[in-house]
Protein backbone atom coordinates (compact mmCIF):
# COMPACT_ATOMS: atom_id res chain seq x y z
CA UNK A 1 0.00 0.00 0.00
CA UNK A 2 0.91 3.26 -1.14
CA UNK A 3 1.32 6.86 0.61
CA UNK A 4 3.13 10.29 0.13
CA UNK A 5 4.93 10.93 3.37
CA UNK A 6 6.67 14.40 3.98
CA UNK A 7 9.41 15.38 6.26
CA UNK A 8 9.47 18.77 7.20
CA UNK A 9 12.88 20.67 8.12
CA UNK A 10 12.97 23.75 10.52
CA UNK A 11 14.84 26.29 12.20
CA UNK A 12 13.11 26.03 15.88
CA UNK A 13 13.80 28.45 18.35
CA UNK A 14 12.74 29.25 22.02
CA UNK A 15 9.23 31.59 20.85
CA UNK A 16 6.44 28.73 20.63
CA UNK A 17 4.27 30.44 18.87
CA UNK A 18 7.21 31.40 15.89
CA UNK A 19 7.87 27.60 15.48
CA UNK A 20 3.99 26.86 15.22
CA UNK A 21 3.72 28.94 12.22
CA UNK A 22 6.74 28.05 10.52
CA UNK A 23 5.04 23.78 11.13
CA UNK A 24 1.51 25.37 9.89
CA UNK A 25 3.58 26.72 6.66
CA UNK A 26 5.64 24.19 5.39
CA UNK A 27 2.15 21.50 6.45
CA UNK A 28 0.04 23.49 4.16
CA UNK A 29 3.12 23.27 0.88
CA UNK A 30 3.46 19.34 1.83
CA UNK A 31 -0.24 18.81 1.68
CA UNK A 32 -0.38 20.63 -1.51
CA UNK A 33 2.07 18.83 -2.90
CA UNK A 34 0.10 15.34 -2.18
CA UNK A 35 1.39 14.61 1.64
CA UNK A 36 -0.73 12.27 3.29
CA UNK A 37 1.21 11.91 6.27
CA UNK A 38 3.31 14.70 7.56
CA UNK A 39 6.39 14.42 10.22
CA UNK A 40 7.79 17.34 12.02
CA UNK A 41 11.26 17.28 13.56
CA UNK A 42 12.64 16.69 17.52
CA UNK A 43 11.95 20.17 19.35
CA UNK A 44 9.72 21.32 17.25
CA UNK A 45 7.83 23.61 19.38
CA UNK A 46 10.55 24.55 21.93
CA UNK A 47 14.60 24.16 20.89
CA UNK A 48 16.17 25.48 24.18
CA UNK A 49 19.19 23.88 25.85
CA UNK A 50 18.36 26.54 28.77
CA UNK A 51 17.11 24.36 31.67
CA UNK A 52 14.70 27.78 33.06
CA UNK A 53 13.15 28.36 29.42
CA UNK A 54 12.46 24.55 29.12
CA UNK A 55 10.48 24.50 32.39
CA UNK A 56 8.52 27.46 31.88
CA UNK A 57 7.64 26.74 27.97
CA UNK A 58 7.07 23.42 27.33
CA UNK A 59 3.79 22.17 27.38
CA UNK A 60 1.30 20.26 29.39
CA UNK A 61 0.33 17.02 27.57
CA UNK A 62 -2.97 17.08 25.93
CA UNK A 63 -3.63 21.20 27.65
CA UNK A 64 -0.95 22.90 25.38
CA UNK A 65 -1.43 25.44 22.89
CA UNK A 66 0.69 24.01 19.92
CA UNK A 67 -0.61 20.73 20.41
CA UNK A 68 -4.22 21.79 20.23
CA UNK A 69 -3.76 24.14 17.55
CA UNK A 70 -1.77 21.24 15.49
CA UNK A 71 -4.44 18.86 16.42
CA UNK A 72 -7.74 21.43 14.87
CA UNK A 73 -4.95 21.65 11.70
CA UNK A 74 -4.96 18.28 11.22
CA UNK A 75 -8.46 17.48 11.89
CA UNK A 76 -9.72 20.26 9.10
CA UNK A 77 -7.12 18.66 6.68
CA UNK A 78 -7.43 14.85 6.81
CA UNK A 79 -4.46 14.00 7.28
CA UNK A 80 -2.00 11.88 9.74
CA UNK A 81 0.81 13.72 11.47
CA UNK A 82 2.98 13.49 13.91
CA UNK A 83 5.44 16.06 15.85
CA UNK A 84 8.23 14.19 16.14
CA UNK A 85 9.96 15.63 19.91
CA UNK A 86 8.67 18.25 21.50
CA UNK A 87 9.11 18.74 25.32
CA UNK A 88 6.08 18.08 27.12
CA UNK A 89 5.71 18.42 31.20
CA UNK A 90 3.81 15.75 33.05
CA UNK A 91 3.95 16.14 36.92
CA UNK A 92 7.15 17.06 37.60
CA UNK A 93 8.82 15.81 34.89
CA UNK A 94 9.69 16.82 31.43
CA UNK A 95 10.09 14.22 28.12
CA UNK A 96 11.44 14.36 24.77
CA UNK A 97 7.88 12.82 22.88
CA UNK A 98 6.54 12.25 20.01
CA UNK A 99 3.19 12.52 19.38
CA UNK A 100 1.20 10.69 16.58
CA UNK A 101 -2.67 12.16 15.49
CA UNK A 102 -4.57 10.50 13.30
CA UNK A 103 -7.12 12.38 10.39
CA UNK A 104 -9.45 13.34 13.21
CA UNK A 105 -6.86 15.27 15.58
CA UNK A 106 -6.92 12.30 17.88
CA UNK A 107 -3.59 11.40 19.60
CA UNK A 108 -3.05 7.50 18.99
CA UNK A 109 0.13 7.02 20.44
CA UNK A 110 3.29 8.84 22.30
CA UNK A 111 6.76 7.95 22.63
CA UNK A 112 9.14 8.96 25.08
CA UNK A 113 12.69 9.47 23.61
CA UNK A 114 14.86 6.70 25.11
CA UNK A 115 18.22 7.28 24.78
CA UNK A 116 19.55 10.52 26.29
CA UNK A 117 22.23 12.82 24.65
CA UNK A 118 24.82 12.98 27.41
CA UNK A 119 27.98 13.67 25.17
CA UNK A 120 30.71 15.87 25.35
CA UNK A 121 32.33 16.55 21.26
CA UNK A 122 36.15 17.58 20.43
CA UNK A 123 35.06 20.40 19.35
CA UNK A 124 34.06 21.72 22.97
CA UNK A 125 30.15 20.94 22.95
CA UNK A 126 28.79 19.46 25.65
CA UNK A 127 25.14 17.90 26.11
CA UNK A 128 23.22 16.58 29.38
CA UNK A 129 19.82 15.79 27.86
CA UNK A 130 19.00 13.64 31.13
CA UNK A 131 19.87 16.66 33.13
CA UNK A 132 16.58 18.16 31.88
CA UNK A 133 14.46 15.48 30.53
CA UNK A 134 13.22 12.28 31.93
CA UNK A 135 14.44 9.18 29.42
CA UNK A 136 10.69 6.80 28.75
CA UNK A 137 11.36 3.33 28.79
CA UNK A 138 8.65 1.93 25.80
CA UNK A 139 8.76 0.36 22.75
CA UNK A 140 6.36 1.52 20.09
CA UNK A 141 4.83 0.66 17.14
CA UNK A 142 1.48 1.84 15.63
CA UNK A 143 -0.69 0.53 13.12
CA UNK A 144 -1.56 2.66 10.43
CA UNK A 145 -3.36 2.58 6.99
CA UNK A 146 -0.42 1.64 4.90
CA UNK A 147 1.45 -0.40 7.46
CA UNK A 148 3.20 -0.53 11.25
CA UNK A 149 5.06 2.49 12.27
CA UNK A 150 7.83 2.42 15.01
CA UNK A 151 9.02 5.44 16.65
CA UNK A 152 12.31 6.63 17.63
CA UNK A 153 13.75 9.60 18.51
CA UNK A 154 17.81 11.59 17.42
CA UNK A 155 20.37 10.08 19.31
CA UNK A 156 18.08 6.43 19.43
CA UNK A 157 19.62 6.69 15.90
CA UNK A 158 22.93 4.58 17.46
CA UNK A 159 21.48 2.01 19.48
CA UNK A 160 20.46 -0.78 16.78
CA UNK A 161 18.19 -2.76 19.15
CA UNK A 162 16.09 -0.42 19.40
CA UNK A 163 15.05 -0.46 15.75
CA UNK A 164 15.36 -4.38 15.99
CA UNK A 165 12.75 -4.81 18.27
CA UNK A 166 10.48 -2.18 16.43
CA UNK A 167 10.98 -4.46 13.46
CA UNK A 168 10.53 -7.40 15.58
CA UNK A 169 7.04 -5.78 16.56
CA UNK A 170 6.39 -5.71 12.54
CA UNK A 171 7.59 -1.96 11.92
CA UNK A 172 7.67 -1.32 8.21
CA UNK A 173 8.93 2.13 8.47
CA UNK A 174 9.91 4.00 11.12
CA UNK A 175 10.43 7.49 12.19
CA UNK A 176 13.84 9.61 13.26
CA UNK A 177 12.79 13.18 14.06
CA UNK A 178 15.90 14.91 14.51
CA UNK A 179 18.35 17.70 15.54
CA UNK A 180 21.51 16.38 14.83
CA UNK A 181 24.73 18.32 15.72
CA UNK A 182 26.56 19.84 12.81
CA UNK A 183 29.36 17.89 14.33
CA UNK A 184 28.14 14.86 14.23
CA UNK A 185 25.57 14.70 11.26
CA UNK A 186 28.52 15.77 9.28
CA UNK A 187 30.30 12.19 10.36
CA UNK A 188 27.76 10.11 11.08
CA UNK A 189 24.01 10.81 9.99
CA UNK A 190 23.58 9.31 6.54
CA UNK A 191 25.34 6.62 7.32
CA UNK A 192 23.53 5.35 10.64
CA UNK A 193 19.87 6.37 8.43
CA UNK A 194 21.03 4.12 6.07
CA UNK A 195 22.18 1.37 7.99
CA UNK A 196 18.79 1.09 9.93
CA UNK A 197 16.93 1.02 6.81
CA UNK A 198 19.28 -1.83 5.44
CA UNK A 199 19.58 -3.44 8.70
CA UNK A 200 15.89 -4.27 9.11
CA UNK A 201 14.36 -3.33 5.43
CA UNK A 202 12.67 -0.36 6.51
CA UNK A 203 11.45 2.92 5.13
CA UNK A 204 13.08 5.64 7.13
CA UNK A 205 11.23 9.18 7.81
CA UNK A 206 14.10 11.50 9.15
CA UNK A 207 12.69 15.46 10.00
CA UNK A 208 15.52 17.33 10.73
CA UNK A 209 16.30 20.85 12.24
CA UNK A 210 18.65 23.08 10.19
CA UNK A 211 20.71 26.09 10.84
CA UNK A 212 22.02 28.07 13.64
CA UNK A 213 19.69 28.80 16.32
CA UNK A 214 19.22 31.35 18.96
CA UNK A 215 20.99 29.02 21.49
CA UNK A 216 24.04 28.88 19.58
CA UNK A 217 23.84 25.54 18.49
CA UNK A 218 24.18 24.88 14.95
CA UNK A 219 22.37 21.51 13.30
CA UNK A 220 23.07 19.19 10.26
CA UNK A 221 19.63 19.15 8.65
CA UNK A 222 19.74 16.92 5.78
CA UNK A 223 16.38 15.41 6.38
CA UNK A 224 15.35 12.50 3.94
CA UNK A 225 13.65 9.77 3.40
CA UNK A 226 15.49 6.38 2.68
CA UNK A 227 13.91 3.30 1.13
CA UNK A 228 14.54 -0.24 2.82
CA UNK A 229 17.92 -1.31 0.76
CA UNK A 230 18.97 2.01 1.66
CA UNK A 231 18.70 4.11 -1.64
CA UNK A 232 18.26 8.09 -0.14
CA UNK A 233 14.48 8.74 -2.21
CA UNK A 234 14.29 12.40 -1.08
CA UNK A 235 16.43 14.52 0.56
CA UNK A 236 16.73 18.18 1.94
CA UNK A 237 20.28 20.58 2.39
CA UNK A 238 20.35 22.94 4.86
CA UNK A 239 17.40 25.00 4.31
CA UNK A 240 14.01 24.86 5.74
CA UNK A 241 11.28 23.52 3.93
CA UNK A 242 9.83 20.28 3.47
CA UNK A 243 11.42 17.11 1.37
CA UNK A 244 7.94 14.32 -0.03
CA UNK A 245 8.63 11.08 -1.33
CA UNK A 246 6.12 7.88 -1.75
CA UNK A 247 6.57 4.61 0.04
CA UNK A 248 5.51 1.43 -1.10
CA UNK A 249 5.44 -1.02 1.94
CA UNK A 250 5.58 -4.52 -0.85
CA UNK A 251 9.04 -3.72 -1.46
CA UNK A 252 9.76 -4.54 2.48
CA UNK A 253 8.15 -8.11 1.64
CA UNK A 254 9.78 -8.59 -1.18
CA UNK A 255 13.16 -7.70 0.31
CA UNK A 256 12.48 -9.84 3.48
CA UNK A 257 11.63 -13.08 1.17
CA UNK A 258 15.65 -12.57 -0.61
CA UNK A 259 17.57 -11.40 1.86
CA UNK A 260 15.83 -13.05 5.19
CA UNK A 261 18.73 -11.56 7.60
CA UNK A 262 15.80 -10.16 9.64
CA UNK A 263 14.63 -13.76 11.06
CA UNK A 264 17.72 -14.27 12.72
CA UNK A 265 17.53 -12.43 16.47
Amino acid sequence: MKLNAACLQLTSNDQPNENLDQVIKFSEQAIQSGADFVLTPENTFLFTMDKKILEAKSETYEKGNCLNHIKKFVKSKKIWFLIGGTPVKEGRHIFNRSILLNPNGEIVSTYDKIHMFDVDLPNGEIYRESEKFKAGNQIVVTKLPWGNLGLSICYDLRFPNHYRQLMKKKAEFITVPSAFTKNTGERHWHILIRSRAIENFCYVLAPAQTGLHQNGRETYGHSMIVSPDGNILSEMENETGFVISEVDTEIIKKLRSEIPSTKFD
